[in-house]
């Protein structure tokens, strides 16, 4: 059994349970953790696999130590302890802003821990704008995306930032001038793909959402619990886009820009049919995707899951969308690195992202390698060297 040790808040708003270290392989009784986390499930009596480290060096490509941790110091020197024990070689935070952020973002992670943080820069499309005057807004000003290519290409050469993020808003909550919802294949935004492609700074973009949240909260809503706790998430309703709009806009866009990397956030939100997901790979060959809270799809459907990594393993990214307490990063090692059934995917209660348990892929030691790290090693700048010094400190 592994005991419960000591509890502390963190800005995330999560409890944070610590494991301590008992041995990789120990084969444990998961009753008490059930208990813990579900009080609304059953206690379920299996025996699974303990896998307290991953079994290759990772490199996590989603992460937000803004928009989640707020720059908070002792979340930091906690999770890097949770890295360390964990052998996550360096974590890509998200949240380096293109604007005064940047720099408390850069000082925050960089200045104990370059090694072991790279930057992907994000937009801010509102500025100084007021909230509910779209014309206000930055990116409704004249020079907005000139301003942000020589931005890019000045925080490029400066060798801040290693790729340029995207989240739902653009394409969901955006809008222009008069009103309308930001679309995202719109020409105008064009200069700013073709920039990350001479600079070879890949793109992560977070489009759409599930299927259930472009649908009604009612009973046969599968993520009913979900959506009622958090009715923001809904974008169910003619003042939305629907979501195969949005994809197609986005794949629009990478099918005119050949030449930059895309990397499909979550999945590219759309883990609940891999066929499609998997048309969408072979038909751009620039589009990668990464896995982050979307265990919890992929661990329903393990046969096929399985087999759709496998095939793609080349073009497939570790990420979790953390911080998340460490017991959340030792359920990733156990369901992409072994074949265990009906586990949870969440230390939470109620489970966040569907009311199901899930079972591990089993991954190959090749196909492993290249998820937790060999792609990133390949596609983002900073990630080489650095993963370099990690590897030569872990084995001197």
């Amino acid at each position: 059994m592994i005991p419960l040790t000591r509890f502390f808040a963190i800005v995330l708003s999560v409890s944070v349970f610590l494991v301590p270290d008992s041995g990789l392989g120990q084969s444990i009784d998961v009753a008490p953790d059930v208990a813990s986390a579900s009080e609304r499930a059953p206690s379920a009596k299996l025996r699974v696999t303990d896998v307290l480290s991953a079994r290759f060096p990772v490199v996590d490509v989603h992460t937000h130590f803004y928009v989640k941790a707020k720059h908070d110091p002792e979340l930091l020197e906690r999770y890097v302890e949770w890295m360390d024990r964990n052998n996550i070689a360096l974590s890509v935070s998200l949240d380096a802003q293109l604007s005064q952020r940047l720099d408390s973002h850069e000082e925050y992670l960089w200045r104990k821990y370059r090694d072991r943080f790279v930057l992907f820069a994000n937009i801010d499309f509102q500025g100084s704008g007021k909230p509910d005057e779209p014309s206000t807004w930055a990116c409704n000003q004249d020079g907005f995306v000139p301003d942000v290519v020589a931005r890019l290409r000045v925080e490029h050469q400066r060798g801040r930032i290693s790729g340029l993020k995207f989240f739902k808003d653009f394409g969901l909550r955006w809008k222009n001038r008069d009103g309308s919802k930001i679309r995202i294949d719109d020409p105008r935004w064009d200069p700013i793909w073709e920039v990350c492609g001479r600079l070879q700074l890949p793109i992560l973009m977070h489009t759409a959402d599930p299927s259930a949240f472009f649908r009604p909260i009612d009973s046969h809503n599968e993520r009913e619990t979900e959506l009622r706790a958090h009715p923001d998430w809904s974008f169910f309703g003619e003042e939305f886009p629907s979501r195969a709009e949005l994809h197609a806009a986005r794949n629009r866009v990478i099918a005119r820009f050949p030449g930059t990397i895309f990397i499909a956030a979550h999945l590219g939100n759309d883990g609940e049919d891999l066929q499609q997901l998997a048309g969408w790979l072979d038909e751009y060959p620039n589009l990668m995707v990464e896995i982050s809270s979307r265990i919890n799809e992929l661990g329903r459907q393990p046969y096929r899951a399985n087999e759709f990594i496998e095939k793609y393993s080349d073009r497939v990214f570790f990420g979790t969308d953390g911080p998340f307490p460490e017991e959340r990063l030792r359920i990733y090692w156990r369901f992409l690195e072994t074949r265990d059934e009906y586990f949870l995917y969440s230390e939470k209660s109620p489970p966040p992202q569907g009311d199901w348990r899930i079972y591990g892929l089993g991954l190959s030691p090749g196909t492993l390698e290249k998820v937790y790290s060999g792609n990133a090693i390949r596609v983002i700048p900073g990630v080489a060297a650095r993963l370099e010094k990690y590897r030569a400190r872990s084995n001197p």
